[in-house]
């Protein structure tokens, strides 16, 4: 729990340095603990330690893992113990079988990455009664081995994507290429910020407020960019366990 207080500590501090360097308010920026492959028990003590907003990369993983954080948390308040609310956010690829248990699970996707997944995730939650905050990702490296929109398919699709009534498009999400140098991924962070902008001067009627960008070896210069959420892993837990 040390470790873990003592990193927290320290990414928050580089995240209030990095948003007043750019002139930001950090109460602006969401810290989202990328906790894939932790145990439940590591969740908690992050928890504990006054982390609300949790990120997970599979679907598969999640399913054990969140009900069994949720039963330690109400044993943990059963005992008067303070606990803070928690917001799971889908932040890894969901495969189409995956859907049904991905709109059960999560409170906030990122990685709507084409028209098809959009319109079974909209099917899915219509059936839950539920409208889900989502992000539009979007490859802006163009990298063959990541998952996202390009930039022209992303234009072409986004009108209809927009009207699927049980989706809230929130925004947008990228993964960068893995640099030395975090300053040589702002171009990448900026051409989604753009990308962000074009599509708010086209569908005004909508917020586009979140831009998720930004990792553990590159989020201050996300946040140089403009990222609103920052997922963040190693930094705060570690190196991660093998499963």
């Amino acid at each position: 729990m040390a470790d873990i207080e003592k990193n927290l500590r320290d990414v928050q501090e580089r995240i209030r340095i990095a948003a007043e360097k750019a002139g930001r308010n950090p109460n602006d920026i969401t810290l989202i603990a990328v906790s894939k492959t932790w145990p439940p028990e590591t969740i908690v003590i992050a928890n504990q330690l006054g982390i609300r907003h949790f990120g997970e990369n599979r679907v598969e993983e999640a399913e054990k893992k969140i009900p069994q954080v949720t039963q330690q948390l109400e044993t943990i308040a059963l005992s008067n113990y303070p606990t803070i609310q928690l917001t799971w956010h889908m932040v890894g690829h969901i495969q189409h079988r995956k859907v049904k248990d991905a709109i059960r699970l999560f409170d906030f996707i990122h990685s709507v990455d084409s028209a098809s997944l959009a319109e079974r995730l909209n099917r899915r939650a219509s059936a839950e009664g539920k409208v889900i905050p989502v992000l539009l990702e979007v490859n802006v490296s163009g990298e063959t081995t990541k998952y996202g929109f390009h930039r022209e398919v992303l234009l072409a699709a986004v009108a209809d994507i927009l009207m699927l009534p049980h989706l809230n498009v929130q925004g947008l999400m990228t993964i960068a290429p893995i640099v030395s140098n975090q300053d040589d991924a702002r171009p990448y962070f900026r051409a989604l910020r753009e990308l962000r902008d074009d599509l708010r001067s086209r569908f005004p009627e909508h917020a586009w407020q979140h831009l998720s960008m930004g990792m553990t070896d590159d989020f201050e210069a996300a946040i140089a960019e403009g990222a609103t959420l920052i997922r963040i892993g190693r930094a705060i837990f570690g190196e991660r366990p093998h499963p």
